[in-house]
């Protein structure tokens, strides 16, 4: 288990913090900091009231919460959206409405979860030709449906 400093802002008093729903599961779920319509085919960039401070070398994942995506149509932009590590800024949660109906957002509201993870800086070096695969040049769909 890793520490991870995290700081309620003003308009994020009173909201739970972030928080594991059950024992296995992978992210945290964040919390709506205020009340919203979400008309359908629109967008906004919902605040949470919290910002954080990763450790070195890692990052946040901030995820859609699938009940929000398969009942209602209502997902992230941008997903997964990245907070790097020496970002210190609220966590906002750009959601948009890709349902029929209007979506209502009450302040603490569960609208996505965050994932922590360890980033690893690559090296690359150029080359003038890659390894030869089965797959090669293959993408999009190349490799079948089933």
């Amino acid at each position: 288990m890793m520490k991870v400093k995290i700081m309620r802002l003003a308009h994020g008093k009173g909201l739970q913090l972030p928080s594991y729903a059950t024992a296995g599961a992978a992210g945290l779920d964040l919390r709506a900091a205020e009340s919203a319509t979400l008309k359908p085919g629109s967008r906004i960039l919902m605040p949470t009231g919290m910002a954080i401070a990763l450790p070195p070398r890692h990052e946040a994942q901030v995820r859609p919460r699938s009940g929000l995506a398969v009942q209602h149509g209502v997902t992230i932009l941008n997903a997964p959206g990245t907070i790097d590590e020496d970002y210190r800024g609220e966590i906002k949660v750009p959601l948009i409405n890709h349902g029929t109906e209007d979506f209502v957002i009450q302040r603490g509201d569960r609208i996505a979860q965050m994932v922590i993870s360890p980033v690893v800086h690559a090296y690359l070096a150029e080359v003038t030709s890659l390894d030869e695969t089965n797959r090669g040049q293959g993408g999009f769909g190349s490799s079948g449906k089933s």
